[in-house]
């Protein structure tokens, strides 16, 4: 484990309730000290180089700034360990190329914390969409807002929508043909703190991703919109109240449109910790030797998009999947 501070803490926790929590590296002496009390069991190291020459540890997990994700996985790979580093993946798709090259070369598994696909509401929601009981998919959007946690290093694009993305390509099973993403910088600047991507999709699919750190309370919810009925996913709500299917219904009376509401159907759901859910699929595909579902393809995936999105903020103009 590499990296205990603010969702490290959440891994570290994790990995050690499923009993798979050997080691840590943490640079800072305070928060070293303090969970080598937690988790008196786990060695503890300060240097990733030191941790990475162990013959007892068999996986790396990342969870360091997003910058330094490239040079460490690729350093842990060369160690030989597995790796499972939080999202994005990396910060440019040359170098995600080189880990996924790296890691298939080896015979290792490379995972990509992408948590939401984990989540027992979204993979119920992607049963709904799958087993085609909103009819054709015809719009999704996401909203992630909140009031923080407010970054200098990374843009609320790159910071919150990959679990976006991430939930968006499964649920379209493809990428999008184009993108055009705004942004607005008011704190630090050239760091966006709010952005809105619109991706269009073969088949005439469209999608909108809006993420903001501004925002005076939060929003975590995920629409999915069909033919024949309408999914929501709403992780701000409590216990098992997250998924809910609408069977609205949409008639003509000559060239009026007629909608017949319909209320809200609760849909059932695992609702173990999404995060535990994502550590032990990790652990899974170690010991299997399989893919998980947030490997280095889909990593670069939905870099791809995440890429597209900051070109279209910077050049201010639409831009082609083709040109990243």
């Amino acid at each position: 484990m590499v990296g205990t501070g603010y969702w490290g803490k959440n891994l570290l926790r994790n990995f050690h309730a499923l009993g798979a929590l050997a080691a840590f590296c943490e640079v800072r002496e305070e928060a070293r000290n303090e969970y080598a009390r937690l988790y008196p069991e786990a060695s503890v190291y300060a240097d990733i180089g030191e941790l990475l020459s162990s013959d007892s540890i068999d996986a790396a997990v990342i969870a360091t700034p997003a910058e330094t994700h490239g040079a460490l996985v690729l350093q842990a790979l060369a160690a030989g360990k597995h790796v499972f580093v939080e999202k994005p993946l990396c910060l440019n798709l040359e170098e995600a190329e080189q880990l996924r090259r790296a890691a298939k070369a080896r015979g290792l598994v490379l995972m990509v914390g992408h948590l939401l696909l984990y989540h027992g509401a979204f993979q119920a929601l992607k049963r709904l969409v799958q087993e085609g009981n909103l009819g054709r998919l015809r719009y999704v959007y996401s909203n992630r807002l909140s009031l923080g946690k407010i970054r200098r290093e990374e843009n609320a694009l790159w910071s919150f929508a990959p679990h976006d993305v991430s939930m968006i390509l499964q649920l379209t099973g493809a990428l999008p043909k184009s993108v055009v993403a705004t942004g607005g910088h008011y704190l630090t600047p050239g760091i966006a703190d709010t952005t809105l991507s619109h991706l269009a999709f073969p088949g005439g699919v469209q999608a909108h991703i809006f993420v903001s750190w501004l925002h005076p309370f939060k929003d975590q919810r995920l629409v999915a919109v069909g033919s024949d009925g309408m999914a929501v996913f709403n992780d701000t709500l409590p216990g098992k109240d997250k998924l809910a299917l609408y069977r609205h219904g949409l008639g003509w009376d000559g060239d009026i449109p007629l909608i017949n509401r319909a209320q809200a159907e609760p849909v059932d759901y695992d609702d173990r910790e999404p995060l535990r859910s994502e550590c032990q699929a990790f652990l899974d595909a170690v010991a299997q030797g399989s893919r998980p579902p947030s490997d280095a393809e889909e990593g670069i995936r939905v870099l791809r998009v995440l890429n597209a999105c900051q070109r279209s903020i910077d050049i201010g103009a639409r831009v082609s999947l083709d040109e990243v």
